[in-house]
Parts: C-alpha cells; structure tokens; sequence
C-alpha cells in the first residue's frame, strides 16, 4: 500500500500531465522558480518538480506538419 504523501504526489502530477508542452512548462519553471526563492515553502515540492520534469520531457517530441508525432 503507498504512503499517503505518495497518493498526493502521484495525484498532483497526473493531473498536470494532461496539461499540453507550452502549460505544462510554464507550471514547472513558476513551481521551481518559488523553489528556489522561498525553499521548502511547499511540502512536497522536490517530489512534485521530479514529477512534473518527467511529465514534461515525455510530453516533449517532433511533431510533422500535421501535427502527429514523428516516428524514429
């Protein structure tokens, strides 16, 4: 059974990973900004930003000019 603190987590993150490229960035460069102006004033916050970076490199590839992803 996972942790309570990892239910959150994994909630928080999946949520904004439906969020598209140019949302999702935003979210994690204002989320890792705060980070480092005011550490810890978040709990959870390093957990949620290794979150978010994953979902955001996954979120990132080529697109061809119709818009789908490019195969390799």
């Amino acid at each position: 059974m996972r942790s309570p603190r990892a239910a959150v987590i994994g909630w928080v993150v999946a949520r904004l990973a439906r969020l598209r490229f140019p949302t999702l960035f935003v979210a994690t460069a204002l989320l890792f900004v705060v980070d480092l102006i005011v550490p810890d004033a978040i709990p959870l916050v390093d957990e949620l930003l290794l979150g978010l970076g994953t979902a955001l490199l996954a979120s990132w590839r080529t697109r061809d000019e119709r818009g789908r992803p490019r195969r390799a």
